[in-house]
Formats: C-alpha cells, sequence, structure tokens
C-alpha cells in the first residue's frame, strides 16, 4: 500500500473545531508552524508566538494568501513567565478564552555532561518545561468558564531512548508526561483534558541545517519500525485529534509519532 497522498484535502477535517481559539507556543517554524497551518485549515481561530517581533509575519501571509484567517502573534520569550503571562492575557482580552492550547515551544541544544552549569540546566528546564505549567494556569479559568477544553503537550521520544548529550532537555521532556498526567486528574473535573504527543525523528528546517545528513537519515530508519522520515504534518494530525471532541474520552495520555522508533535500541 502507497503512504496517503500530502495535503490537508486528504486527510481528516473535525467539525468540533471550528471557531475554536487555538494557542500554540513556539508557532513560528517547524512542528509548530505546521501545528498553526492545520489548526488554521480546520476553521479555528489561531494564536501563536515565537520569540521575534515580527517573527509570524511570513506565515500569517501564507495563510491569508490560501484564504485563510489570519492568525494574532505575539512575541514572547517563554522562559519570562510574567511576561509570557502577559502575553496570554492580551491575546485572551483580543482573541477570548483559550479552548485549546499546545505548548510547544523548546529547544533540543545537545550539551555535555561536562559542560553543563547550574544556569545553562535552569535554563534548560525553563526552556522545555517550566513554561508548559504557567501557559496552563494562565489558560484554565477562561477553558472552565466555557465548560471545558483540551491542553496538549509536546512531548520528545529522547528520554525513553536515552538520547546522550541531552540530559537537561530530555529530563524536561520525561517531566512533561509527569506533568500532563497529574493534570489531567486535576482538571478532569473541570473537563479540561490534558494529553501529550510524543514526536520522534521529525525533519524540521533546524534539524535539516544542524544535524541531518544521509548517514543520520539511515541511522533512523534502520532503527524505526516504519521505513520513513516524519515530517511536522506526521505530528500534526494526531494532535488535531486530541484536540477535537473526537478525543473527549482520552486524558492523561501520551501518544507517540515516532515511527516506533522508541521499540528499538538506542543509536548514537
Amino acid at each position: 500500500m502507497n503512504p496517503p497522498v500530502a495535503g490537508a484535502s486528504a486527510y481528516a477535517r473535525y467539525p468540533s473545531l471550528q471557531g475554536r481559539h487555538v494557542f500554540i507556543s513556539g508557532g513560528s517554524s517547524g512542528i509548530g508552524a505546521e501545528l498553526v497551518r492545520a489548526f488554521a485549515e480546520q476553521g479555528c481561530r489561531v494564536s501563536f508566538c515565537g520569540t521575534r517581533e515580527g517573527g509570524g509575519d511570513a506565515l500569517r501571509t501564507e495563510l491569508l494568501q490560501s484564504g485563510l484567517a489570519e492568525p494574532w502573534y505575539g512575541a514572547v520569550d517563554v522562559r519570562d513567565i510574567p511576561a509570557y503571562q502577559a502575553l496570554l492575557a492580551r491575546c485572551m482580552a483580543d482573541q477570548g478564552p483559550v479552548d485549546v492550547l499546545v505548548n510547544n515551544a523548546g529547544r533540543d541544544d545537545r550539551h555535555a555532561l561536562e559542560d553543563v552549569t547550574p544556569a545553562y540546566w535552569d535554563d534548560r528546564l525553563a526552556l522545555n518545561l517550566k513554561h508548559y505549567f504557567f501557559a496552563i494556569q494562565s489558560v484554565v479559568p477562561g477553558m472552565a468558564a466555557r465548560g471545558g477544553g483540551s491542553i496538549i503537550n509536546m512531548g520528545s521520544v529522547s528520554w525513553m531512548r536515552g538520547r546522550p548529550l541531552l540530559a537537561g532537555y530530555t529530563t524536561a521532556k520525561a517531566g512533561i508526561l509527569g506533568l500532563t498526567r497529574t493534570l489531567a486528574r486535576e482538571l478532569g473535573p473541570r473537563q479540561i483534558r490534558v494529553n501529550a504527543v510524543v514526536p520522534g525523528a521529525i525533519v524540521t528546517e533546524r534539524q535539516n541545517s544542524l544535524h541531518r545528513d544521509a548517514a543520520a537519515d539511515q541511522q533512523f530508519l534502520d532503527a524505526q519500525c516504519l521505513k520513513i522520515r516524519l515530517e511536522p504534518g506526521h505530528v500534526a494530525r494526531p494532535t488535531l485529534f486530541l484536540a477535537a471532541d473526537d478525543a473527549n474520552g482520552m486524558t492523561g495520555q501520551h501518544v507517540l509519532v515516532d515511527a516506533g522508533i522508541a521499540q528499538q535500541s538506542v543509536i548514537t
């Protein structure tokens, strides 16, 4: 069987997402940008943030030229929690309460054990975990007032595989599973679902520029059950499902989108 034809028309539409307000952190590039596109194509009101003023302009223009609604964009360093919560407050004042929160922003910078300082360690957790919690804290009151919502935390199989040179990153990503399960229990009575999507090795612009070559491709293909390189769309589609009412019986789950690599031996 051939793989599905690429493009939004080849995949499911979720009527329950129409008109819902979705906020995506780190939405200017990579997986985040594909999430912005995917939710916009579902008829959502999309808001997203990035690190640079004007950093969302190209994506906003792309969506407008495709006949889709222009997303709301704000620039912020998600490590600055007061600034990030202030941005979320401005977004909700402009666009209304958030129905779907996708915690996506993060960076998988390599770092050897010997080179890590206490400040760098704290920065890795701030960049890859801490802001998830405080974004959730910001949007929950509005979600609950509207009768519920969906929170999706972006994880990584890197911690399951024990990937070297990533201790700060993998520690944060492992923490995301604990955060997801705890808040699923805590927020369930308010009809707020909390799940995690856990990507494997995803081909993005950043990975192409920093880590990708033919040998790396082959290593990943050898380690995966499915012999394909995963792209951001592979992550976006399960995220849509978890956001939609089709998944309204699911919470506290982590959904691996890794082509089966977590089942295989570690590659270095």
